[in-house]
């Protein structure tokens, strides 16, 4: 391990957020603008912010706050965690329409509406940095919410809801496994999306990355491998345009067919405009097991080479055969941040992850979408060579895989069974299920797979590299139960029971790191000029009880929940009259 490596392990003596604020170059006792942005690590530039510049005067809140007959609450003496690692503190918190106006100890104003934080914890909203509900956030869902969540980062793994290609149904094909939607949805540009999302969501905040997936399809349907030129200039181009309009980053979804095919010329390309727009890249590598590491090689060297900030999505190593790689992944990582790279990674706080049943199918297989597929299938010399692949290529046991949704009523007995149980009842080979399963369903199945190792899951959710993210998606079956319970699992088992993370980490992984991570203003942090995200829990109590046999359990412990000054979850705990 380099010497850089070894200075960033983490120091459970040493707050887990002045780790991080260590790496990215702020000097210590300084405090950082709310509009400052990541500056690229290893350039040797310091933040020069005082503590009264980044918080300003009293008179300079009152003035951005400036009530007009606005609506002030009152969260009154609770624990307040600010998200920006500071230590916890006794005070309140006063919002006045949509913004934070006070934060500590302060004289209230006498027209405040009272919510009483008494033995509370008030902390920023939570911000699920790695979500895929781009369909249900316009639907208001409460899953999130619920969890303490305020603002929802979609379009994520190489799957956006816009651009939408002229014969829709290539667009259904290729996202409805992952979004769980119907043949209505679609969008021309991040434009309109954002349009729909202000004029829609009213649960949470959403920041909307551009899926590389859904642009190639856009522009050249399933087709696999290298694009013609035009084509190329033509994404290059529509990416350029979105990132203009609004859209926070590129993702990608290198396992996903056809994005899956697409060489390095064409990721350098996008990567690069990504980089001219100093927004982020976020990626689903091209592999999680026996390539992990390589996978880690390639992305690194994108970021080196076009210069973009790169955010790993969920890394993990996915089977038992590579969890010893994970650490080497890690220290992959630490070495390129060392050398002046921008790049982080997220993860999520279960050992299972959830995708879709057609990941397990050698990647020359998806060729042409999921008719060609299916014909593939149907033809017996090359179902025979598909099911031989599909059984060499697995780096799970059958016995780890699940299945969380089917399309038809006579196989739905088979939710929440494994795939080695499945066959053993239909007498078969295993790999044989999951292409019977495929034809059967015409490709409508998702999975939950067990992939990590605790030890591996604790070295990643500790890491003072990591964003904890849900990574959830709605399913019509069972769903994983992260959509239920990623955040409040965060804060009661990982943090009080097991004592991973203290509070005070775990909150600043999930507000103020991911908020400036992906460019979200004046949001994940309880600060005067914020937006009212506020989420109030009782530290003592929040946790999920939501399982893989039952996921749809709401979470406890979550008392209230403000967005942008409003109660999104009305306070359910004693408060003055």
């Amino acid at each position: 391990m380099s010497p850089r490596a070894q200075k960033i392990e983490v120091d459970h003596r040493v707050p887990l957020c002045q780790h991080m604020a260590e790496d990215f170059g702020y000097r210590e006792g300084l405090s950082i603008r709310a509009d400052s942005a990541l500056e690229q690590p290893g350039l040797g530039k310091t933040f020069q912010a005082s503590h009264s510049e980044a918080l300003g005067q009293r008179s300079d809140r009152l003035h951005m706050v400036q009530d007009g007959g606005k609506n002030k609450i009152l969260l009154r003496n609770g624990t307040v965690i600010d998200g920006t690692g500071s230590p916890p503190t006794l005070g309140s918190v006063l919002v006045v329409g949509d913004l934070i106006a006070e934060v500590g100890q302060f004289s209230p104003p006498m027209d405040a509406s009272i919510i009483d934080c008494t033995g509370m914890t008030i902390s920023p909203g939570f911000i699920d940095a790695h979500s895929h509900s781009d369909l249900q956030v316009l639907e208001s869902r409460k899953e999130k919410v619920e969890q303490g969540v305020t603002t929802e980062v979609v379009g994520n793994c190489g799957f956006s809801a816009y651009p939408i290609p002229t014969d829709r149904k290539l667009l259904y094909e290729f996202a409805n496994g992952i979004f769980c939607g119907d043949n209505s949805w679609g969008w021309e540009s991040a434009k309109d999306y954002l349009l729909s999302v202000e004029r829609l969501a009213k649960m949470a905040n959403v920041v909307s990355l551009v899926g590389h997936g859904t642009l190639r399809v856009a522009q050249v349907g399933h087709k696999m491998g290298p694009l013609l030129p035009r084509d190329l200039d033509d994404m290059e181009s529509k990416l350029d345009e979105f990132l203009s309009m609004g859209a926070s980053g590129l993702s990608t979804g290198l396992m996903y067919a056809p994005g899956s095919s697409a060489p390095r010329e064409e990721l350098e390309r996008l990567c690069s405009v990504v980089a001219r727009h100093g927004k982020i890249y976020a990626t689903h590598m091209r592999s999680y097991s026996k390539d992990l590491l390589e996978a880690i090689d390639e992305q690194i060297e994108l970021a080196k080479r076009t210069g973009c900030k790169l955010e790993i999505s969920h890394l993990q190593a996915a089977g038992r055969k590579t969890w010893t790689t994970q650490a080497i992944a890690i220290e992959k990582i630490e070495e390129a941040r060392s050398s002046g790279i921008d790049v982080t990674f997220d993860c999520y706080p279960y050992t299972a992850g959830s995708t879709v049943l057609t990941q397990l199918l050698p990647q020359w297989v998806l060729d042409g979408g999921l008719d060609a597929v299916l014909a593939r299938l149907s033809n017996k010399s090359e179902h025979t060579r598909i099911a031989g692949e599909t059984a060499s290529l697995s780096e799970q046991r059958w016995a780890d895989i699940y299945i969380a949704s089917v399309a038809s009523k006579s196989n739905s007995a088979l939710v929440g069974q494994t795939l080695a149980s499945i066959a053993e009842g239909r007498g078969c080979e295993a790999a044989e299920v999951v292409l019977s399963l495929l034809q059967e369903e015409h490709g409508a199945v998702q999975i939950i797979s067990f992939n990590q190792s605790e030890e591996n899951l604790k070295q990643s959710l500790t890491h003072p590299l990591s964003i904890v993210v849900s990574d959830g998606f709605y399913v019509k079956g069972r769903p994983h139960p992260r959509l239920y319970g990623t955040f409040p699992l965060l804060l009661g088992k990982i943090c009080r029971e097991r004592g991973w993370l203290t509070l005070t980490e775990a909150i600043y992984k999930i507000t103020d790191f991911p908020a400036r991570r992906f460019g979200i203003s004046r949001r994940g942090r309880l600060q005067p000029g914020y937006f009212g995200d506020i989420t109030i829990f009782d530290a003592d109590t929040t946790d999920s009880h939501a399982t893989y046999s039952n996921p749809a359990v709401s979470p406890v412990g979550i008392n209230c929940v403000l967005r942008n000054g409003k109660q999104v979850v009305p306070f359910h705990g004693s408060s003055p009259a």
